[in-house]
C-alpha cells in the first residue's frame, strides 16, 4: 500500500502535460494556463487510493483521476467567475486575466475533457462510474446554489448548512474514493462505507476549515483570520453562535452582520467565545471524524490496507487544533 505522498508525486508526474489542443489558442490556452497553477490533487489521489484498498492500482483509475482532476477544475473556474475572484492560488483567475466569456468557454470544454477521458475507462465499469461521476456533478451544482441562496436568507438551519456543505464539497471526495474501489473490484457493501467515510470526512474538514478561519494561527493557516466574518457567511460557527445566544447576543450578532466597522472582528468572536462556539466545534469536527473511522473500520479488507486512509485522514484533519 502506497502513502498519499507517494501517489500523489505519481499522479502529478501522470498529470502534469498538455490537456488541450494547440488551436485555438485563445480557447485553450486559459485552461492550460489554470492547471500549471497546480493544487493539491487530493480527489484524483483518493480514486487511487480507493483503487488500491481492493486490488492493485489499474490502468483505468489514472483516466478516472485525471477525468476528476478536469472536472474539479471546471468547477473552480466558474466558481471564481461567480464569485468576482481576482486571485486563485496567488495567481490571476480565468475570468480576470482572459475575461468572462472566454472563461466560461475554458471551463465548458474542460469538462467536455473530463468526460473524453472517462470514454478511454473499460466498457465493465464505465456504466457504474458514468452514473455515479454524473450524479456527483448534480450534486456539486446543487452545493453551490445553496451556498449563494444562503447569502440572500436571514435564517438558515444546521441541517440545511451541512446539507449544503455534503453537496458541494463532501460527496466529491466521496465518489473520489467510490470511482476507485469500483474499479479495484469490491462489492456494493464495501463501495458504500467507503464513499460514507468520505462523506463523513469531508464534513469534518469543513468544520475545521471554518474554525480555522476564526480561531486558527494566521501564520499556520495561511489567510487572514475572521474572512468569513468579513464576508458575512453563514459558517457552521455563526449558525450555532445564533442557537446558543443570548436575546441580546443574537441581536448583536444581527446588527454586526450587516457592519462593517473596523472591530467587526473582533466583537464577533468574543461572542462566539461566550457562547463557546470554539468548544463546540472541535467537538463537532470530532463526531463526523469518529464516523467517518467507523465505516473504514467495517470495510472488509485487511486492517493493514486501510493504513494510508487513516493517516491521510489524520493529516487532513488533526485532532488538536
Amino acid at each position: 500500500m502506497q502513502s498519499f505522498e507517494l501517489l500523489s508525486q505519481k499522479f502529478t508526474l501522470h498529470f502534469d502535460r498538455r490537456h488541450f489542443p494547440e488551436q485555438p489558442s485563445t480557447l485553450y490556452d486559459p485552461n492550460e494556463y489554470f492547471l500549471k497553477l497546480g493544487g493539491k490533487r487530493i480527489r484524483p489521489v483518493l480514486c487511487l487510493m480507493g483503487n488500491e484498498l481492493f486490488d492493485e492500482i489499474k490502468e483505468d483509475a489514472w483516466f478516472v483521476g485525471t477525468a476528476i482532476e478536469l472536472f474539479h477544475n471546471f468547477t473552480l473556474i466558474h466558481d471564481d467567475i461567480m464569485d468576482k475572484a481576482p486571485l486563485r492560488r496567488g495567481m490571476e483567475t480565468v475570468h480576470s486575466k482572459y475575461g468572462d466569456s472566454t472563461a466560461l468557454l475554458a471551463g465548458d470544454v474542460m469538462l467536455v475533457t473530463a468526460y473524453e477521458e472517462l470514454n478511454k475507462i473499460s466498457i465493465e465499469y464505465l456504466k457504474s462510474i458514468l452514473t455515479l461521476f454524473n450524479r456527483t456533478a448534480k450534486e456539486v451544482c446543487e452545493g453551490q446554489q445553496m451556498d449563494m441562496d444562503f447569502e440572500k436568507k436571514d435564517n438558515v438551519s444546521m441541517d440545511e448548512y451541512i446539507k449544503m456543505i455534503t453537496l458541494k464539497t463532501s460527496v466529491a471526495i466521496a465518489a473520489s474514493l467510490q470511482t476507485g474501489a469500483i474499479i479495484g473490484g469490491a462489492g456494493e457493501r464495501n463501495q458504500y462505507l467507503l464513499y460514507e467515510f468520505g462523506k463523513k470526512l469531508g464534513i469534518a474538514f469543513q468544520i475545521q476549515d471554518d474554525y480555522l478561519d476564526a480561531f486558527g494561527d494566521p501564520k499556520k493557516f495561511g489567510k487572514q483570520i475572521g474572512g468569513d466574518i468579513l464576508a458575512n457567511k453563514k459558517t457552521f460557527l455563526w449558525l450555532h453562535a445564533l442557537e446558543a445566544a443570548s436575546a441580546i447576543e443574537k441581536e448583536e450578532l444581527k446588527k454586526l452582520l450587516i457592519d462593517n466597522s473596523d472591530n467587526k472582528i473582533e466583537k464577533v468572536l468574543q461572542i462566539f467565545r461566550d457562547c463557546k462556539v470554539d468548544e463546540w466545534a472541535i467537538q463537532l469536527k470530532n463526531k463526523y471524524l469518529d464516523e467517518a473511522f467507523d465505516h473504514l473500520e467495517d470495510i472488509a479488507v485487511l486492517s493493514k490496507r486501510k493504513e494510508p486512509l487513516k493517516e491521510l485522514a489524520h493529516f487532513l484533519i488533526k485532532r488538536e487544533i
